[in-house]
């Protein structure tokens, strides 16, 4: 049965995770809140050399996946999902910078994707921060156990190489992979650990 997601993509490199992690909800029809932050605007940009993600879905292959999105802008405090009367399955920020981060472990709720992750935290719905950095300072280290002490499930962006990945997209499907496992949604980017076609 498809579900509701909100997605955020802030300025921490790999933006191409959070991006393909919408793709695979879209395929699998489910509907996606997704919020970019300026930061993470930026290092799309730079990253995917796309300007705008509205304008850029058919450059980053999610064109016809739009019916399947909305996208709402950071500074938008009109979005349903910002209220715990608002269910939704999940929160992803993913990449998830090191000071969204220190925003969600101190209650900060200054924009729409604090306010969202702040509500998931508060109404015990699964919040996943991918987070991207190294190497990690104390202060990073510390706000991750807070969050995680909260509720919030810590993802590092940090591909495996057991499963021989070949290209940049084998790295990237098994972080994105990792992320639909703790969603508990069936996912073919990548082979677990000790599978004979892992080995392939």
């Amino acid at each position: 049965m498809p579900n509701n997601y909100v997605v955020g993509i802030t300025g921490a490199s790999g933006s191409v995770y959070g991006v393909r992690l919408i793709r695979e909800l879209a395929v699998r029809k489910h509907h996606i809140d997704v919020v970019i932050t300026n930061a993470g605007k930026q290092v799309m940009k730079e990253e995917l050399g796309v300007s705008g993600f509205k304008t850029a879905l058919d450059k980053i292959g999610l064109s016809k996946f739009r019916s399947r999105m909305t996208i709402w802008e950071n500074d938008n405090f009109e979005a349903p999902f910002m209220s715990g009367s608002s269910a939704h399955e999940a929160v992803i920020i993913i990449p998830c910078s090191m000071g969204k981060l220190a925003a969600v472990a101190n209650g900060i709720s200054s924009n729409l994707l604090e306010r969202t992750a702040d509500v998931a935290l508060k109404e015990r719905r699964q919040l996943i921060l991918v987070v991207r950095e190294t190497p990690f300072s104390l202060i990073h280290l510390e706000n991750m156990v807070k969050v995680a002490r909260a509720g919030a499930q810590i993802l590092p962006a940090m591909p495996a190489f057991y499963h021989h990945p070949k290209t940049i997209d084998d790295m990237v499907n098994f972080v994105v992979g990792k992320v639909l496992n703790l969603l508990r949604i069936d996912q073919n980017l990548f082979k677990g650990w000790g599978r004979e076609d892992a080995k392939k």
